[in-house]
């Protein structure tokens, strides 16, 4: 798929940086080429900080997102802004057959296909953009996002592509973070997110883009998992359940595609 002309960020300043964080991340002109820039600066470290940060949870997570899809045995997946392909494998180990991931950035795609490869699971990867899937309408029994949806430039764009490509009855899959709702749990969520992550994973990750100060900059300003609920319900979906996932701190929401 040919990729959108984007504006370049140069490699020698940051991604992100206080300037542009001071405000909603979600509404810079040129987000999505942060984004990328951003992957791509710590794409080699991505899964290690995903693992240590999460204590280990973010596998359980995305075991729960497949269980959430309700797999029949014969089920078309696509999972979108697939990253180092995580949630593809997971479909991938419990039968699926085929497994498509998308991603926009390629440095993403290079680790998800070696790490498909040496675990001998057949997935198709590609490059792409979650605004304009290069997917025929109706081809998909499940799509599936993990901790992606508020990365692309217009979500609601990509929901309603995730709409198009998915089959009548097709189930929708996000996996996002959210706000716990424990007002403890929320305070101490807060302190590790915003000031204890930032530095140990910009650290590990020796990453210069400014990703981890992003990432809970992004979180805060995309965190309400109602609102996400009702945004999936806009373009169409129904039957919305959310499954909160370790006290709050991420949210599995799932949608039905009408049959009619």
């Amino acid at each position: 798929m040919e990729m959108p002309v984007q504006e370049e960020i140069s490699t020698k300043t940051p991604a992100w940086d206080s300037e542009n964080l001071a405000s909603n991340p979600h509404a810079v002109d040129d987000k999505a080429s942060r984004v990328e820039a951003m992957f791509s600066s710590i794409a080699r470290k991505y899964d290690l900080n995903n693992r240590l940060h999460s204590f280990w949870q973010d596998q359980i997570w995305r075991q729960h997102t497949v269980e959430a899809a309700n797999l029949t045995g014969n089920d078309v997946v696509f999972d979108i802004a697939c990253g180092t392909g995580d949630l593809a494998m997971a479909f991938s180990r419990v039968g699926v057959k085929p497994v498509v991931g998308i991603d926009f950035t390629q440095a993403m795609l290079d680790i998800a296909v070696a790490k498909a490869t040496n675990a001998d699971l057949q997935i198709e990867y590609r490059l792409g953009d979650a605004m304009a899937l290069d997917v025929p309408d109706c081809s998909a029994d499940i799509v599936s996002i993990a901790f992606g949806i508020r990365n692309v430039q217009d979500p609601n764009k990509a929901l309603a592509e995730f709409y198009r490509i998915l089959k009548p009855g097709g189930r929708l899959v996000v996996l996002e973070f959210s706000t716990p709702q424990n007002s403890l749990i929320r305070m101490f969520n807060n302190i590790y997110t915003k000031h204890i992550m930032p530095i140990t994973a910009t650290l590990i990750a020796q990453d210069t883009s400014g990703a981890y100060k992003y990432l809970p900059r992004s979180v805060e300003a995309f965190s309400d998992a109602q609102l996400l609920a009702q945004e999936i319900e806009s373009v169409g979906f129904e039957s919305i359940d959310q499954f909160p996932q370790t006290f709050g701190v991420c949210t599995i929401t799932r949608g039905i595609k009408s049959f009619t």
